[in-house]
């Protein structure tokens, strides 16, 4: 994993992140949502305004890149709860071609990292009730903690709400 480097994002890679987005989105919800719903919740989520309004409300996003600088993936996470030390892990997705090769351990445990080096205790992340990438988060040692369903415009996410403690 050495040949892998991941850095903050600045307003200046928002369209690495839109770029990376588009790459991932549709692949990892066809199966389990309507393409309207996807299409919609693409829009609200990263269009640019989206993703910079995200990252000035204290969202820090990450970037991963291959040896040659090539992006493979990002996520990003923020405070949840200051009282709890809680963060939310909002987002975390690869390159369909880079899944399975353990690059998202790399990235997820590289935000663990960050949170804990801020005084996280505890960071949560949501997931679609539905996803197959439940399976690899309960491999990294989250567990369901509640499940929530969340409007999203004139639809709904069915999540399960996971945690793992730092």
């Amino acid at each position: 994993m050495n040949n892998y480097s991941i850095r903050t994002a600045t307003i200046s890679d928002i369209s690495t992140i839109k770029t990376l987005a588009e790459a991932t989105w549709e692949p990892t919800y066809k199966s389990i949502l309507e393409k309207e719903q996807i299409d919609y919740m693409f829009d609200v989520i990263y269009s640019s305004e989206a993703l910079q309004q995200q990252m000035q409300d204290e969202q820090k996003f990450l970037l991963l890149f291959d040896e040659q600088k090539k992006p493979l993936g990002f996520a990003s996470y923020s405070l949840k709860d200051a009282v709890e030390q809680i963060y939310k892990l909002n987002k975390i997705y690869l390159l369909p071609v880079c899944q399975g090769k353990g690059l998202g351990k790399l990235l997820l445990t590289y935000a663990e990292n960050e949170v804990r080096e801020l005084g996280g205790r505890y960071l949560d992340l949501n997931v679609n009730k539905y996803n197959k990438a439940k399976a690899f988060y309960e491999i990294c040692g989250y567990h369901v903690h509640h499940e929530e369903d969340i409007p999203i415009g004139p639809y709904w996410m069915n999540d399960f709400v996971m945690r793992k403690q730092l």
